[in-house]
């Protein structure tokens, strides 16, 4: 059953536990890189899991989907096996690309219509595009929706895309997750506009700005691009306003940022603790409830690490593999 098909108390729940299930799978990620367990930079998801459980949520089962680089909560949201994930990370066979890849960058999951991501920052939304004119060629109603962040909106990749996608009506949907700081600098200083959004206008296409820690907020407008693009009507630009609560990467030091603005969100804009306050308040869920979906969630993301664990590292003639030069 689509999220749209559901009474709004099963949606809201699923919500919640695709959310929580981002955040647990993290934090089991966060502790293998404590252990030593994988190299590499991760980039943190924490904070932002509303806007892309909102967003994927909105996607039908046939549908496209290029990811940003903070986080997995993509991803998990989508359905992606959790030990798949794990492995990507760990560098050994369980992962997507058994053992080739390692790192959030080189995981794809076609399956699912996850098809990667771009080790350039913008090199996203050409690709976007091409997923979503090869829809619209095949007459399909595929759509494909672009994550990526503030920063990467400044790149000159997103003009030529967002120009074509328009020019052509082409049924991607433009997702902004602006979480305020591209690396430590602040998006005050780096874009001439108040809002992102507003650059849609200038290729002909709808823009929206949404409170990015609101799951039901972001997941309706995504559904609202995504039915618009369906109709053929074109591209759309949604800017989510979110927030990371860790650094730009495990590491970080995170000191170009004030203290109590990070706390204050932490504590206030926390889309999981949200949407438990909205359950618990309009009686849809007890608090037993939200503890029996974190512990059984817990238990998955346990399962699926220890799994992903016990997979062997690949052999070395793999690197040979896809070679043509």
């Amino acid at each position: 059953m689509e999220e749209r098909e559901m009474p709004e108390r099963e949606r809201l729940l699923d919500f919640y536990e695709r959310m929580v299930r981002c955040m647990l799978w993290e934090q089991k990620l966060l502790r293998f890189i404590d252990e030593g367990k994988i190299s590499g930079f991760y980039h943190a998801g924490r904070g932002q899991e509303g806007t892309q459980v909102g967003a994927v949520a909105a996607l039908g089962p046939d549908d496209y989907m290029m990811y940003a680089h903070r986080g997995c909560g993509y991803m998990v949201a989508r359905g992606m096996p959790m030990s798949k994930l794990f492995g990507d990370f760990l560098a050994n066979t369980e992962g997507s690309t058994r053992g080739l890849g390692a790192g959030i960058v080189h995981i794809a999951w076609p399956q699912l219509g996850i098809l990667g991501q771009s080790g350039t920052l913008g090199g996203c939304f050409p690709i976007a595009a091409g997923a979503a004119l090869s829809a619209k060629y095949r007459g399909t109603d595929q759509v494909c929706l672009c994550f990526f962040g503030d920063g990467t909106a400044n790149r000159g990749t997103f003009h030529e895309a967002a120009n074509a996608a328009s020019v052509w009506k082409l049924p991607v949907i433009w997702l902004c997750e602006n979480n305020q700081w591209a690396v430590s600098v602040s998006v005050r200083e780096a874009t001439a506009v108040k809002q992102i959004a507003d650059r849609a206008g200038a290729y002909g296409m709808p823009g929206e700005v949404v409170d990015g820690q609101d799951v039901v907020a972001v997941y309706e407008a995504v559904s609202r691009a995504v039915e618009r693009a369906r109709r053929g009507e074109g591209p759309s630009l949604i800017e989510a306003m979110t927030y990371r609560f860790r650094g730009h990467y495990e590491g970080d030091p995170d000191t170009y940022r004030d203290r109590e603005e990070v706390e204050r969100w932490r504590k206030e804009r926390d889309p999981i603790l949200l949407l438990a306050n909205r359950l618990r308040s309009e009686g849809l869920a007890s608090e037993q409830d939200l503890e029996q979906i974190r512990a059984r969630v817990q238990r998955e993301v346990d399962e699926a690490a220890e799994e992903a664990l016990g997979a062997p590292m690949p052999e070395r003639e793999r690197i040979f593999e896809f070679v043509t030069a």
